[in-house]
């Protein structure tokens, strides 16, 4: 007989405005304390020094994490010239200086060589797995690591603000798999000088923005009463770009015990089954019959 999972079956999105020096699991075991939902999990990891945007998934929402985590992401971030550290960010340790300072027509004329898809390598300090361990893990370790080097896509680049000679703010909106620690490392090399990432704010993912993001200090307030909570997002929040197809009560059943439905006269690719206002789970249409990919326990 299987186990009953503790806790509230709590089924949608948060989308949660992290503060900074708190990891992304941290924020995922303070909202288990807030909420009490059976399941939680982050789409998307924010290092601890990095503010904003970190979607959070409860219940059976967890089962759409992956399409997030494909989504295009938009940060602002500051880049600290002329201070090389071994995490590429504020948090390491400084290992080159550099008198030199690009001015702003340098940086300008750069940025168009770090749009599109570019060569990346990701910081040493990263979640990468080399050879079954966590990078991070053996760079701590004192490891000499030689990262595997890969494509990435940066959608667009832009400098928002020159602070001073040692800071600039930009703007980029990037794929999946993109480091903002490596960008500003790279553009700094390309300009003659070294840097490191002093902020990094995320503004949005996927669907997720700014505007309705909450922070945690606020969710625990409202959540007193979590009957009247509006915050809370639908589970068809992460498949905003997945067509819904209509499903018969009959049909709806069948997919939930993992059994195909003929669909006739449509094309082929990945839906979501929506029998009503439930959605019933991701399915696959192919040669005019449909399959559960993943179902929903709603």
């Amino acid at each position: 007989m299987a186990r009953k999972r503790r806790g509230t079956p709590i089924h949608g999105w948060l989308n949660i405005d992290k503060d900074a020096g708190l990891s992304s699991a941290q924020v995922v075991g303070r909202i288990k304390r807030i909420t009490n939902a059976q399941k939680v999990g982050h789409a998307g990891t924010l290092d601890p020094f990095a503010t904003g945007i970190l979607p959070i998934a409860l219940g059976e929402a967890t089962k759409t994490v992956g399409y997030i985590v494909d989504e295009t992401k938009e940060y602002r971030f500051t880049v600290r010239w002329g201070e090389a550290r071994n995490t590429d960010d504020i948090e390491g340790e400084v290992v080159r200086s550099s008198d030199f300072r690009p001015t702003t027509d340098e940086i300008q004329k750069l940025l168009p060589e770090f749009i599109g898809v570019i060569r990346q390598q990701p910081p040493a300090f990263s979640a990468i797995k080399i050879g079954g361990e966590r990078a991070y893990k053996l760079a701590r370790a004192g490891a000499d690591l030689d990262m595997p080097v890969r494509d990435v896509h940066i959608e667009s680049l832009s400098l928002i603000r020159v602070i001073d000679n040692d800071h600039a703010i930009f703007e980029v909106s990037c794929g999946k798999g993109t480091y903002i620690r490596a960008l500003a490392r790279d553009m700094a090399l390309k300009l003659g000088t070294v840097a490191h990432l002093s902020t990094l704010h995320r503004v949005r993912v996927g669907p997720f923005s700014e505007a309705d993001a909450i922070s945690l200090d606020k969710l625990a307030k409202l959540w007193q009463c979590p009957a009247k909570f509006v915050d809370l997002l639908p589970l068809t929040t992460a498949l905003d770009d997945i067509p819904a197809l209509a499903v018969t009560e009959q049909e709806a059943f069948r997919l939930r015990h993992g059994n195909d439905v003929a669909v006739p006269n449509k094309a082929d690719g990945v839906v979501c089954a929506m029998e009503g206002d439930i959605p019933v789970g991701i399915a696959k249409i192919e040669s005019e019959r449909l399959y559960p990919v993943r179902i929903f326990n709603l």
